[in-house]
């Protein structure tokens, strides 16, 4: 990557499982999430970008964004824990998912894997680039950008609909908050 690479990655809008507090799965965007959704200033030169699941889609569609699907986007694999609520789970179980960073047992992906993931994405980019993708991911993004250790994932909160805005120059990623 050389140049100057803006990536301005936004967050999806408000589910019934976030408003629920249960673990994603496919669904789509609640009344109350499409209603918050507004347009988006992008220049017409960015490339625009979507994680697969629905609620990142409407988002991107909600925000008149032309948006290609990215694989890599795609929200942390809950496993088995996908539509439960957090009191559906073990206490040792989630325990051990939010003090050690490289467990997943829920059977999906770990926060270190997410984080390995998005920063082989990151590292990809060599245009200006808006991304609507899921809290999960930014925080992923922000904790590579910044190489921060993988502890830190749950100590950042991401808004729905909120952007983040990272550049990448001279060899190196900047958050601008």
């Amino acid at each position: 990557m050389s140049g100057v690479v803006r990536l301005t990655m936004v967050s999806h809008a408000m589910t019934d499982a976030m408003a629920a507090g249960r673990f994603p799965a496919d669904e789509p965007l609640n009344d109350i999430g499409g209603r918050r959704v507004k347009s988006l200033d992008t220049k017409a030169d960015n490339r625009h970008l979507t994680a697969p699941e629905r609620r990142a889609r409407q988002t991107a569609q909600l925000l008149g964004l032309r948006a290609d699907t990215e694989p890599r986007l795609a929200d942390l694999d809950c496993g088995q824990w996908r539509g439960r609520t957090l009191k559906q789970l073990s206490p040792e179980d989630l325990a051990a998912w939010l003090t050690e960073p490289a467990r997943a047992p829920h059977g999906g992906e770990s926060i270190v894997e997410l984080i390995q993931r998005v920063a082989g994405w990151l590292e990809s980019l060599t245009e200006h680039t808006v991304a609507v993708t899921h809290p999960a991911v930014i925080r992923a993004a922000i904790l590579h950008a910044l190489a921060a250790p993988p502890n830190a994932f749950w100590r950042i909160d991401i808004a729905p609909v909120s952007c983040t805005v990272l550049h990448f120059r001279d060899g190196r990623w900047t958050l601008r908050l």
